[in-house]
């Protein structure tokens, strides 16, 4: 008889997180072009920021509190190199999920938000970096973790992105007609294949922007911070 006493509640519990999330960040996207029209796209903008915030945070904290639940299915933290190549592929996929064609202003509510269509950038290594940058991260952290809560969660985050694909491509079509066709048939969802089959050619001047920088600030910054976050998050009891 197969014993399932691994199988812990908090496995579940994060998918209905994983789905609650999904659910109302790409059901806001969708309704973008409605909820901007009813109150502006500004108004909209912080709207989203108000939901999605707090749900990514509470499923943050969640994961931190839970990550060594269930069965573990491997250990490796103990084996020369890895945590030097988990901390490489986390700083790697930070990269690809915070790609700096956005314009920080508009993330912010600064300026007015529009629904930009790039191809530029990283955009020229993969048309969807936060999907790439999410499985990067996903396989990084759960090499390290090594348990089965680890593993559900980066599969629950890996198909919602895999979604948000189909999702993305289905509402820049709706807004961008023949020009975002175009632009499909010279970029690549799997990062590097247009530029190894001749559609893109990467122009290494348009990664020498500021928001690089940043991002790559924001990477150090993590890694000083991560025994903090952890301590921090240790203290919610979830």
């Amino acid at each position: 008889m197969v014993n399932w006493d691994w199988l812990t509640s908090s496995h579940w519990v994060m998918l209905g997180l994983l789905l609650g999330f999904a659910i109302a960040h790409s059901g806001l996207a969708a309704l973008r072009p409605w909820g901007e029209r009813k109150i502006g796209a500004r108004l909209y903008r912080v709207f989203f920021a108000l939901v999605s915030i707090p749900l990514a945070t509470i499923l943050i904290i969640y994961f931190f509190n839970h990550r060594y639940d269930g069965l573990i299915l491997w250990q490796v933290q103990n084996v020369p190199g890895i945590s030097v190549l988990v901390w490489i592929m986390s700083a790697i996929s930070f990269l690809f999920l915070y790609p700096a064609t956005f314009n920080l202003l508009e993330i912010a509510a600064i300026q007015k938000p529009q629904v930009h269509l790039y191809e530029t950038g990283i955009i020229r290594i993969t048309r969807h970096p936060q999907m790439v940058g999410q499985v990067i991260w996903c396989i990084a952290h759960t090499l390290w973790v090594g348990t089965s809560f680890t593993l559900v969660t980066s599969l629950g985050l890996i198909a919602h992105h895999l979604f948000a694909v189909w999702h993305g491509d289905r509402r820049l079509y709706q807004r961008y007609g023949e020009a975002f066709v175009a632009v499909k048939e010279r970029t690549s969802i799997i990062p590097f294949l247009a530029i190894f089959d001749g559609r893109q050619t990467l122009k290494w001047q348009e990664f020498l922007r500021p928001a690089y920088l940043g991002v790559l600030g924001f990477v150090l910054l993590f890694w000083w911070g991560h025994p903090w976050l952890i301590l921090a998050t240790a203290r919610i009891n979830w």
